[in-house]
């Protein structure tokens, strides 16, 4: 069972701890999804790019307290990695649980989008062992909506991150 829905929570935007992860493709592709041509011709554009290229996946929370990460996922070798639910839960474990330390994690919630590792049974209950009912995730007991779009602080802050030091167009 959940926190009551009439439930007011004093400065509640400021407990949220807002988390995702980013790709950063290391061939220089930069995703200009946003990026549409208009013509009345069509201009023939097509970029070639290769199926599976390197990428460096990397993760961090933000709430009103601060930054927690970078989290870059790699092996131990120093080989990027793809996400999975063991990945994710390690790095859940090994560092931002112990990042959390400092803090009162009692009034925190904590906040991450469905994608499938970080929804996984074990993964939900490793987080609902930190957090108990202020979990915001699918299969959480606040629900994070299936097909969300997916906008937090986090994007808007890591999207102006990103043009900044000269990632994004």
């Amino acid at each position: 069972m959940g926190p009551k829905p009439d439930a007011v929570v004093p400065a509640f935007h400021k407990r949220i701890l807002f988390s995702n992860e980013a790709h950063f493709w290391l061939n220089g592709y930069v995703n200009k999804q946003n990026c549409r041509i208009w013509s009345e011709a069509n201009p023939q554009v097509y970029v070639e790019t290769p199926f599976y290229p390197d990428k460096l996946t990397v993760w961090c929370a933000l709430w009103a307290g601060g930054i927690i990460g970078p989290y870059f996922f790699k092996y131990n070798e120093g080989h990027n990695v793809t996400v999975n639910g063991d990945r994710y839960r390690a790095m859940i474990t090994n560092f931002f649980i112990p990042e959390l330390n400092d803090n009162d994690v009692q009034k925190l919630w904590f906040q991450h989008d469905g994608a499938t590792c970080h929804t996984l049974r074990a993964t939900i209950d490793l987080l609902k062992d930190t957090f108990g009912d202020r979990l915001i995730s699918r299969f959480g007991p606040v629900n994070w909506p299936t097909r969300s779009c997916d906008l937090t602080p986090l994007d808007f802050f890591s999207v102006g991150l990103c043009k900044a030091i000269g990632l994004c167009g």
